[in-house]
């Protein structure tokens, strides 16, 4: 068995779908299913279900998935460029690139306030 995908909740497929192709991400599927859409997005090497909210439960969780904390950290050979296609993208960076030991990293959040690492590994 391996992790097919994870589901991120957004309040729009559309929406979802314009911010990550934004970053470069392409859509592998999207498929009508009468109330709903199966609409995945993938890097390469992650799929995202997107997965609009539904209700007032769902809706609040959107922007704080991982309850406050980073949840996902995207792997970059060029921080500068990525940084870059993020903010045009809509995501907001919440500090400057630091050096850690592992890499160059910054936490950022995507229009919805769901926070990120942005990594570019040592």
């Amino acid at each position: 068995m391996r992790l097919g995908g994870t589901a991120y909740i957004v309040p729009d497929y559309d929406a979802g779908i314009s911010f990550f192709t934004a970053l470069g991400w392409q859509v592998t599927a999207d498929v009508d299913q009468g109330r709903k859409r199966w609409v995945t997005v993938s890097d390469g090497a992650m799929t995202l279900v997107l997965a609009r909210a539904e209700g007032a439960v769902q809706s609040a969780a959107i922007g704080n998935q991982f309850a406050g904390r980073v949840g996902l950290f995207l792997h970059t050979d060029d921080f500068a460029g990525a940084a870059a296609r993020i903010t045009a993208a809509g995501g907001t960076f919440e500090e400057t690139p630091r050096r850690e030991p592992y890499g160059t990293v910054a936490v950022w959040s995507d229009p919805w306030g769901t926070r990120w690492d942005l990594i570019e590994p040592a």
